[in-house]
């Protein structure tokens, strides 16, 4: 049985959207590289999706190396079946479809976003960890991570970069 393995990166007053403060070479990203190695597979919502599919696929890198060959899951309302980049639609409700997977894929599933699906599979308990990559910034206003949900966490460790990165790892309390 597989874990679901929510990974977000943030700044320390908690901002999400990628801009200038992410912190993209140094000690955690190799490390961030070496976790996304050891997933069986990749789950995201359609927007990121969207927004991955007009990047990663010509991209090149230790990322892209790891990624673009990896099978992706897709939480979706409007798309079905077989898609691009070695993506699949998981099939009616993402937490049923969530679980489906967790029982068939031996390994873990990484998760990468932090809205709208993320709440939902973090509300839905299929979530096994949630990993916080803390870049040494404050990034002011905008979206939050699980904005909406409430929930508790058990602290399962931290680690800190030489770059400045803080990976806090947790398991949600269900």
């Amino acid at each position: 049985m597989g874990r679901l393995v929510s990974n977000t990166s943030m700044t320390v007053d908690g901002l999400c959207d990628v801009g200038a403060w992410f912190v993209a070479e140094g000690d955690h990203d190799r490390a961030g590289v070496e976790q996304l190695s050891t997933a069986a597979a990749f789950v995201t919502g359609r927007k990121c999706y969207d927004g991955f599919l007009g990047f990663w696929p010509t991209a090149t890198g230790p990322w892209a190396e790891v990624l673009n060959p990896m099978p992706k899951y897709v939480a979706s309302r409007t798309l079905n079946g077989h898609l691009d980049w070695n993506a699949r639609a998981i099939e009616g409700d993402a937490v049923e479809g969530i679980r489906r997977l967790k029982d068939e894929i031996e390994g873990d599933l990484f998760l990468s976003g932090c809205g709208e699906l993320a709440c939902g599979l973090l509300e839905g308990g299929v979530i096994d960890q949630v990993n916080l990559w803390i870049h040494p910034s404050i990034g002011g206003a905008g979206t939050r991570p699980f904005e909406g949900s409430t929930l508790g966490l058990e602290l399962l460790g931290v680690t800190g970069y030489d770059s400045g990165v803080v990976l806090q790892s947790y398991r949600p309390l269900t």
